[in-house]
């Protein structure tokens, strides 16, 4: 491409430089003619006005003619013109170049009459000529003929070209530097391209946009200034983005959020979790540096909300199965009991014994079923509070809890209820007991209050700011089994439903939550 890009050029340039040399001499030889016209202009003026002329062909005396022919010749040989012709007032020539015209009329007018200058290239009996042709007077000052002055075009010819080798050279020294210059630039361009091709560019320009839009995740590619240049499909279907974006500043096409921080950060960042309105998102972002000179940020994401919810099922599934494990845990210390008992003989005490271990189960399946008639929040209490007995955590169900079968809102009310009982339950990993989690559900007509409240440590008032944001945490590395989400999850639910969530003083960590009931449910509950 450079050796192309080279050769183009200097054929331009070579063929500029050829018609501008062309240019240039036909404006040189047209400065020549203007010359040499006013030189044959001065010259015929002074023969004009010398006194022997000018009594010569006012009187025409014995001898004039012979005289004025001579005066002619020698002046023109004197001062290189061709010819010195001069004519009186009746078109008469009285000298000329060839003896033979001399006494014959010319066949023009006298242009000089009107008293100006005429200049003109003029193709006459000597041949090519750059005439002058002005007006004759007499001593009085009237006219009394016209004197013509020619000087031939060889002489021209022959000044211009000895003029041109000198334009010639300096046409050629342009020619040179110019092409130093392409050869230059054809350089820096196959530099700039790593050496390629132009249909190795566009081969790879092509292999880009197939891979860029083919693959499954979203990438963008932010320049220096904070502008989107790079933008793929998935990406643009990911975050919801215009078609348009390309050039456009991330503050100006994405609202502010964990995406629009991450798009807009320097740092690299590695597997952050973001969660959107739609998707659950994973995301790197990593600063581009060539030639030791930030160049951006590449940003990828994949998207995880198919995974993750299959991720929160088995994680949901994990905590039944330990639950079940517990529980037949639990159970066979007990078989173990009673068969004990029944081995000493001490059958009345066995009988004690499993009447009050099938009061335990029995008073909570049956407080849970006196509160709350929604099988999805009974099966979710069940559950934890397995697990919580397995954890050595108090799970208490507030005796004002009131919550039907059909509740408004069931996937937003297990989503706040499970991820601030988990909280709860990481808030108390560690701590001594008494290790008590109370959980209070209302159901009114307009609104269902969710209450849960923990004996831990409580927040402190410094991050309390921050634990609602996606990826906080104060947790250690882990006890919490979805780091930095739940609570984020929590307040995204919230938000969506339109509902409110409040932070306790404590002691303790304390959380209210409240979601709205759908008007259609509210309106059917005032008919």
């Amino acid at each position: 491409m450079s050796s192309q890009i080279f050769l183009a050029q200097l054929v331009i340039l070579t063929v500029s430089s050829a018609v501008g040399f062309g240019l240039f001499a036909a404006t040189a030889r047209e400065n020549l003619d203007q010359e040499f016209q006013a030189r044959a202009a001065s010259i015929a003026q002074t023969f004009a006005e010398s006194p022997p002329v000018q009594d010569c062909v006012a009187h025409r005396g014995d001898g004039c003619d012979a005289t004025l022919q001579q005066l002619a010749t020698t002046t023109a040989s004197r001062v290189g013109a061709a010819y010195i012709v001069v004519i009186d007032q009746d078109r008469v020539r009285l000298t000329h170049p060839d003896p033979n015209l001399i006494g014959q009329q010319v066949t023009e007018p006298l242009v000089a009459a009107d008293g100006q200058v005429h200049l003109r290239v003029d193709n006459g009996a000597v041949g090519v000529t750059a005439n002058a042709r002005v007006p004759l007077r007499d001593s009085t000052g009237a006219f009394i003929g016209e004197v013509s002055v020619g000087i031939r075009e060889e002489s021209v010819t022959q000044l211009l070209l000895a003029q041109l080798p000198t334009y010639g050279a300096w046409f050629a020294v342009a020619l040179l530097i110019g092409a130093a210059a392409s050869f230059g630039l054809a350089s820096l361009l196959k530099r700039r391209t790593f050496g390629l091709e132009l249909d190795e560019i566009a081969r790879l320009l092509q292999e880009r946009e197939a891979t860029l839009h083919g693959i499954r995740e979203g990438v963008i590619a932010i320049d220096p200034s904070g502008r989107i240049s790079v933008v793929n499909d998935e990406a643009t279907h990911l975050l919801r983005l215009a078609d348009n974006v390309q050039g456009r500043r991330v503050e100006d096409v994405l609202v502010p959020g964990a995406i629009r921080d991450a798009l807009t950060g320097t740092s690299a960042v590695a597997d952050a979790s973001v969660v959107t309105d739609d998707f659950w998102l994973v995301l790197n972002r990593m600063p581009v540096i060539l030639g030791g000179r930030p160049h951006g940020v590449v940003v990828t994401m994949q998207d995880r909300t198919a995974l993750e919810a299959l991720s929160r099922e088995l994680a949901g599934e994990r905590s039944f199965t330990e639950s079940m494990r517990a529980q037949q845990h639990e159970f066979t210390n007990r078989i173990q009991g009673i068969a004990g008992l029944l081995e000493l003989g001490r059958v009345d005490e066995a009988l004690e014994y499993v009447h009050e271990i099938r009061g335990v189960g029995a008073d909570l399946d049956q407080s849970l079923r006196a509160h709350i008639a929604s099988p999805q929040v009974i099966g979710l209490l069940l559950g934890k509070a397995a697990e919580a007995g397995e954890r050595g955590i108090e799970l208490v169900i507030d005796p004002e809890t009131r919550l039907g079968e059909t509740p408004d809102r069931v996937h937003a009310l297990i989503t706040v209820l499970g991820n601030l009982i988990d909280n709860a339950f990481d808030a108390l990993q560690g701590t001594r007991a008494p290790r008590r989690v109370i959980v209070r559900v209302l159901e009114t007509p307009e609104e269902i209050e969710i209450e849960v409240d923990d004996s831990g440590p409580g927040i402190p008032p410094e991050v309390a700011p921050h634990i609602f944001r996606s990826g906080f945490t104060t947790k250690p590395t882990g006890v919490a089994r979805h780091s930095g989400l739940g609570l984020f999850l929590v307040a995204r639910t919230v938000e969506q439903a339109g509902g409110t969530i409040e932070v306790g003083d404590g002691p303790g960590a304390s959380f209210t939550v409240t979601l709205p009931r759908t008007p259609a449910t509210v309106g059917e509950d005032a008919s």
